[in-house]
């Protein structure tokens, strides 16, 4: 899924100079990564990726005039290339679901061991969905309701096909990307979307690439 060779091009969000400073200061020494901009609300990051085009939008969500979580719907609405990455300290059940909802492709707290960051930046742009351990199993535990009560051999009914339109989705991919990996038209790709969202019981394309990434993954690879 990577794009090319270049620098990872990263968008900073935060209210805090402090954190802004300290996210530069990690970043800076990772020549696979370049920093192209700074804001300090929600309204100027939606503004700086719109100018700027980064690869990554590490967005804060307790910020002035426009909070991470309508900054995040915004831009994954006008720029779908573009990933959110929520870094922040709220662990708010709400927070979680709404960014996830508006389109982040993951929510990590600020107390994250610096040596990790580097690999998570790496990782999100690659189209993995990345969580703080505490996120994640509190975001599991939200969708075990919806997920089917099926035993694991159910998966032998799911087409190849399928499979790998799953694995794709689990790795961040979108239906045009699918469908140029698959060598196939994007409207049978959206027909084996719905397909699979009807299988295994779930509401959306999101709860789908989160389902997949925490649970049966490794089950999905093709035969």
């Amino acid at each position: 899924m990577t794009r090319s060779s270049s620098p990872i091009r990263l968008l900073l969000a935060d209210d805090e100079d402090i954190i802004r400073y300290g996210l530069n200061a990690i970043l800076q020494c990772e020549a696979a990564i370049e920093i192209v901009g700074e804001a300090c609300n929600g309204q100027q990051a939606v503004n700086q990726a719109q100018q700027l085009k980064p690869d990554i939008v590490l967005m804060d969500i307790g910020m002035p005039i426009m909070d991470g979580v309508m900054a995040t719907e915004k831009i994954c609405q006008a720029l779908p290339d573009v990933k959110v990455l929520i870094l922040t300290t709220s662990t708010n059940d709400s927070h979680l679901h709404n960014a996830i909802q508006a389109g982040a492709t993951g929510y990590l707290l600020k107390n994250i061991p610096p040596e990790d960051f580097i690999h998570i930046i790496q990782s999100t742009y690659k189209g993995y969905m990345q969580f703080d351990p505490t996120m994640g199993q509190k975001l599991h535990q939200q969708l075990k309701p919806s997920a089917p009560k099926r035993s694991a051999c159910s998966w032998k009914e799911v087409t190849p096909r399928e499979q790998e339109v799953l694995q794709l989705i689990a790795e961040g991919a979108n239906n045009r990307e699918i469908s140029q990996q698959l060598h196939i038209a994007e409207k049978t790709v959206k027909n084996h979307v719905s397909n699979i969202l009807n299988r295994v019981g779930l509401r959306d394309r999101t709860q789908l690439a989160i389902w997949a990434n925490t649970t049966h993954v490794d089950e999905l690879q093709p035969a």
